[in-house]
């Protein structure tokens, strides 16, 4: 690192400084990423855990003897104890009244509007998105396709991906008066990293309509404070926070919303009384009517362990970090061009730090204004042990906006192939004459710190000639 490079950064990002226990902490609890020389630069792909975290949830286990919750028996109950304890904290941590809200424990944030999707009533109803959801949200339109309901998108708009919040409000006025209505919308896109006002919950909630929040990218460095805002259903994946465990998310719902939700089965754990001969069952009140099977429960304490330490940190200390070296990373990554005055790279997104978190997402250019292959770009990154993530990031509509894939390639591209039931990314790649099929997105954390940032925008000027 440059002494000088960093003096001048800390000249512009004077608030860097505030998040010095970041570093102490690095050296500490994430030791292994410098020993084994990574620069890690995926943290909207996932995020990375502590050792303490890992040491204090081995303790606990060590220490303990937990058996299956659904019993009364002493072990039962020491699980039932932990897991009710990790739950209650899961609403703390998001400032959740829980007279309003329930954690409902999932899978993954997937997993969470999987529940919502086949358990929402929307026949003659409505559900409206934006452009910029994940796939998992995408997906749960075809639970409304299937029930009779109307589909609307509002697209986002170039070069800030920002959504057109005239159209929205035009379609948010407009509910259906014979059926339910949901909109859902990510609080920050993993593909562009614009951070959507939190403020349309209310707007959408003023004209009738259900709000699913997907937090999923916005945790990791936002405080979403509950007491504030008001969705009716919010999934979101813990390990994109802390890294460890993997496997567990959470649906964090409005309990007047979840009264709504119809589950089309019952499982184990599920109800209070199921019969065979009778041929009815009874499901549970509350999380439980929503935890299929047996819970992770032998998991579940660490995400405790894992939000404390989040806690002990700060999401201001957090945030500030984010903001400073997503800042200086636009500001350098945007200005390098070749010799012949080609920009180096196009950003998809906002190019200041302003409403926006800490994932850049681009393509690179070479001298005459040829794209690189977006995994070229990330072989040559493997090769100096960088680590960002290439594609379209289960995130299509983003990306047929940001590579101008138009409506009208898609429906000849889909037409020409509608007799396939399997299609490969490379047979999509030919069907829309060899346009870029992804970007390369390099997402700024928690524990990342200016030699991380150097050092992904010393590879970018490998690719200058």
């Amino acid at each position: 690192m440059s002494t000088n490079e960093f003096e001048t950064f800390l000249q512009k990002y004077p608030t860097y400084k505030g998040t010095a226990l970041i570093d102490e902490l690095r050296k500490k609890d994430y030791a292994r990423l410098d020993a084994g020389e990574h620069v890690y630069l995926d943290y909207t792909g996932g995020g990375i855990y502590a050792e303490s975290q890992i040491q204090k949830h081995q303790q606990l286990l060590r220490e303990n003897v937990f058996g299956n919750p659904h019993s009364s028996n002493p072990t039962s109950l020491a699980a039932t104890k932990v897991v009710e304890g990790t739950r209650e904290y899961i609403l703390k941590f998001f400032n959740a009244d829980p007279g309003e809200y329930l954690a409902i424990f999932t899978s993954n944030a997937s997993g969470a509007l999987k529940l919502v999707g086949e358990s929402y009533p929307f026949p003659n109803g409505r559900y409206l998105l934006t452009f910029d959801n994940h796939n998992s949200v995408n997906g749960i339109r075809e639970f409304a396709h299937a029930r009779g309901a109307e589909v609307t998108y509002i697209p986002v708009m170039l070069p800030d991906m920002r959504a057109d919040a005239s159209q929205l409000d035009l379609e948010l006025a407009r509910p259906s008066q014979s059926g339910h209505n949901l909109f859902a919308f990510p609080a920050q896109s993993n593909f562009s990293s614009v951070k959507h006002p939190l403020e349309w919950i209310e707007k959408a909630h003023a004209h009738g309509w259900d709000v699913l929040l997907d937090a999923a990218a916005y945790v990791p460095a936002s405080k979403l404070d509950l007491s504030k805002v008001k969705p009716d259903f919010v999934p979101i994946s813990f390990y994109k926070i802390f890294g460890y465990p993997t496997g567990l998310g959470a649906l964090i719902a409005r309990k007047s919303a979840l009264a709504k939700l119809h589950r089309p089965w019952f499982a184990g754990g599920t109800i209070t009384v199921a019969s065979v001969q009778g041929d009815k069952y009874y499901l549970a009140d509350g999380a439980p009517a929503f935890e299929d099977g047996t819970l992770d429960y032998l998991n579940i304490p660490a995400l405790e362990i894992g939000l404390r330490h989040i806690d002990s940190i700060g999401y201001d200390v957090i945030s500030e970090r984010v903001k400073t070296l997503t800042g200086w990373l636009l500001e350098h990554l945007t200005a390098m061009k070749h010799s012949t005055g080609v920009p180096l790279v196009k950003l998809f997104g906002p190019n200041s730090t302003e409403g926006r978190g800490g994932a850049v997402t681009v393509n690179f250019y070479d001298r005459n204004g040829k794209a690189f292959d977006h995994r070229y770009i990330e072989s040559e990154a493997n090769k100096v042990n960088i680590s960002l993530r290439t594609g379209c990031f289960c995130n299509p509509g983003a990306g047929e906006i940001a590579l101008g894939i138009s409506r009208v390639e898609l429906d000849v591209c889909f037409t020409q192939l509608g007799h396939e039931e399997r299609l490969s990314i490379d047979d999509f790649r030919h069907c829309i004459d060899g346009k870029s099929s992804g970007a390369v997105r390099i997402s700024v954390g928690m524990v990342t710190n200016f030699n991380d940032v150097q050092a992904l925008l010393s590879f970018a000027k490998g690719l200058l000639s």
